[in-house]
């Protein structure tokens, strides 16, 4: 059995679910998006093609490798995309919950029986209907679950709102000794700037008491200001609309000191070499055409 083990999002990792690019399908219709990124690559021409993409994750399975890090991957589906595993489901301490995600990415989840079979029962979670939930709003900071959630009365009418208050209570329930903290986060299904997708889209903690944040990104500004206040202002990267909309905040950390970055991501990367990281990094700027990045197609599994 494998014994799941996340308490935070950078000490060491061990183990990790990778998504795939491999027989992605088409590209889909402006009605079939999920994300405002999405969409204005559809419209433009410019969405991503299988064969791109894959080699930018090669990329990344071979930083995994450098490190020793066991890598799972799904079981692949024909015409399909499966490159975000993190929206599927997500680990907190021994317990792997699974997503109630968008009903048209349902088949997601049964792509990952061989890695079910693997963990307990009794650890493989399934919150009730009512609860929904992805993993890129869901950060792990020791004694405190992060997580971002849309609150308005018009949540159905947003296609970006995946994670509802009921998830976060529920969340609360099953893991009673942590403190959770929730942020309500600035939805749009057209402007990918004015849309945080995910809490991991706009804000982002990493080793050595640092993290990365878009102000935007949050509706509340007590939230984000809450943020800047628990970890100073001064430990604090501040993206750019158009960095935010890039997924710089969406990067991935192997361990404390060790963080996977888009290679184009300038200054981000300028700066986390000056915190004293190491910085590995890899072309991943056409899968960020699809509203995500590092963190939505990684699932840490097992963190020292």
């Amino acid at each position: 059995m494998l014994q799941l083990l996340v308490k935070n999002e950078f000490t060491r990792l061990r183990s990790v679910l990778f998504g795939t690019a491999k027989s992605n399908g088409p590209v889909p219709l402006t009605e079939d998006c999920y994300d405002p990124n999405s969409l204005r690559h559809v419209i433009s021409g410019t969405y991503p093609t299988e064969v791109d993409m894959s080699i930018e994750m090669a990329a990344v399975l071979a930083v995994f490798d450098k490190y020793n890090v066991q890598v799972f991957q799904p079981t692949v589906i024909d015409n399909y995309n499966q490159i975000f595993a993190r929206d599927i489901a997500f680990v907190i301490e021994d317990k792997l919950i699974k997503s109630n995600i968008l009903p048209d990415r349902d088949q997601e989840i049964h792509a990952l029986e061989t890695l079910f079979k693997q963990i307990s029962p009794e650890n493989n979670i399934t919150l009730p209907e009512d609860c929904h939930i992805e993993g890129g709003d869901v950060i792990l900071y020791d004694d405190y679950i992060f997580i971002g959630v849309y609150l308005g009365a018009d949540y159905s009418d947003y296609i970006t709102a995946r994670t509802n208050i009921n998830s976060a209570k529920a969340i609360q329930d099953l893991f009673p000794h942590k403190k959770v903290k929730t942020f309500e986060l600035r939805k749009s299904n057209i402007d990918p700037l004015e849309n945080a997708l995910h809490l991991d889209c706009c804000f982002q903690p990493l080793g050595r008491g640092k993290a990365l944040i878009h102000e935007n990104g949050f509706l509340e500004s007590s939230d984000y200001e809450w943020l800047v206040d628990f970890f100073g202002k001064d430990n604090l990267f501040e993206t750019t609309k158009e960095e935010m909309q890039k997924m710089n905040c969406n990067v991935f950390s192997i361990s404390d000191s060790i963080v996977i970055s888009e290679q184009n991501f300038t200054r981000l990367n300028s700066w986390l070499v000056a915190q004293g990281f190491t910085v590995e990094k890899v072309p991943y700027s056409e899968i960020s055409k699809q509203g995500g990045l590092l963190r939505c197609s990684t699932l840490p599994l097992i963190r020292d």
